[in-house]
């Protein structure tokens, strides 16, 4: 298929788009260094340099012998995406792009109006981009988790049936967002789901959890390859930062009573739960949702299991219960559905010692460049 990647130069995006060339999609990625540009202006930087986006597909080219063209933008600017749809008519669309981060919303004020503006009006072009150039194109964007909240029911796969007063019917999941970004993400499901209900548009909502790792099929010999690994509290991802912490002897922040519980995956999971809803896509006029993890962990759970690892590797490494600057339940009920993807064939990677201790050996190698002030920097609501 030919498939449209928005946000490609992304922690998930890039990775996205070297496993679809190398599944034998022709890919083409769209990109406007939004997280790049954000990164510099908080003074905080991945572990390891990243290319830029056309270094990265030259450098993916003279190794698959596969092009993946290059689009540098914002996808806010209706001239700019419909150029891009028109150029490259896509049977599916790989929506990434949008700001990730549900710290970096609750920042200050220009960050939580940059987070609506940029998430909405992307959403929104999106949709209108897709009706008017590419109608039968499969929109696969990615949701998250945190848009369901920690209900203290069971959390169904995206739709609940409601019986009230002797009828019933059947709705999107009450969700109730911890962040203004998580909040972005659920008016994203709602224009979604009104636009396929409206013109009839075929869309695949994944709610993925917290994403851990670096290495995938196509960059574990190439470290040129990699993609972005953040370990500040912005944007690093809980169990990539607590890697980072234990190996630069920085003790692991748990916030709180530690027990919040979410649902976690390999980025190589992430892969293939984009790859098989392209390749399996949704129906015209269907919202179809997927809860996008494969096993859950308390904070606590993972600060335990990385301490145990670290030390196997010789790492000395501490715990440290902080005052907790977020407002959450730090103790509470958790228990999500996630059948769609496995009876798709998504085949599960685990948080094995194993695969914890390979991830703190990689990052090891680059354990000088890691600047511990950028690790914690305290933003609250």
């Amino acid at each position: 298929m030919r498939v449209l990647i928005l946000g490609g130069d992304g922690y998930l995006g890039w990775p996205t788009a070297m496993n679809l060339s190398a599944s034998g999609h022709d890919v083409a990625t769209v990109d406007c260094y939004l997280r790049r540009n954000i990164c510099r202006e908080e003074n905080i930087s991945p572990l390891i340099d990243v290319p830029d986006l056309n270094k990265r597909v030259k450098l993916w080219e003279d190794i698959s012998d596969r092009k993946i063209p290059v689009y540098i933008g914002d996808l806010r600017k209706w001239d700019f995406i419909s150029q891009v749809f028109r150029d490259f008519s896509p049977d599916a669309v790989v929506h990434y792009a949008e700001q990730p981060s549900a710290p970096y919303s609750m920042l200050n004020r220009r960050a939580a109006i940059l987070t609506l503006q940029n998430n909405l009006d992307v959403t929104a072009n999106v949709v209108f981009a897709v009706r008017e150039f590419a109608p039968d194109a499969h929109i696969i964007k990615l949701g998250t988790m945190g848009e369901y909240g920690t209900p203290d029911i069971d959390i169904e796969e995206g739709w609940i049936e409601i019986k009230h007063k002797g009828r019933k019917d059947k709705f999107l999941y009450p969700r109730q967002a911890g962040s203004l970004y998580h909040t972005t993400k659920i008016m994203d499901t709602d224009l979604l789901w009104f636009y396929v209900r409206m013109w009839g548009i075929r869309v695949t909502d994944l709610m993925q959890g917290p994403v851990y790792g670096l290495l995938t099929d196509e960059n574990e010999n190439d470290e040129r390859l990699y993609p972005f690994f953040n370990y500040d509290e912005l944007f690093g991802t809980v169990i990539n930062r607590f890697i980072v912490q234990a190996v630069a002897g920085y003790p692991l922040t748990v916030y709180g009573k530690g027990g919040q519980t979410r649902g976690y995956l390999d980025i190589r999971d992430t892969l293939q739960c984009v790859r098989l809803s392209i390749e399996n896509p949704a129906d015209k006029g269907e919202l179809r949702i997927f809860n996008q993890f494969v096993e859950t962990f308390s904070v606590n759970q993972l600060a335990e299991n990385i301490r145990r690892v670290g030390k196997s590797l010789g790492l000395d490494v501490d715990i440290k219960s902080v005052e907790n600057p977020r407002k959450e339940a730090e103790e509470h009920y958790y228990n999500p559905a996630h059948s769609g993807l496995t009876s798709l064939g998504l085949k599960p990677h685990f948080l094995t010692d194993d695969v914890l201790g390979k991830m703190i050996e990689t990052v090891i190698k680059y354990r000088d460049s890691i600047d511990t002030d950028t690790i914690f920097k305290g933003v609250k609501w």
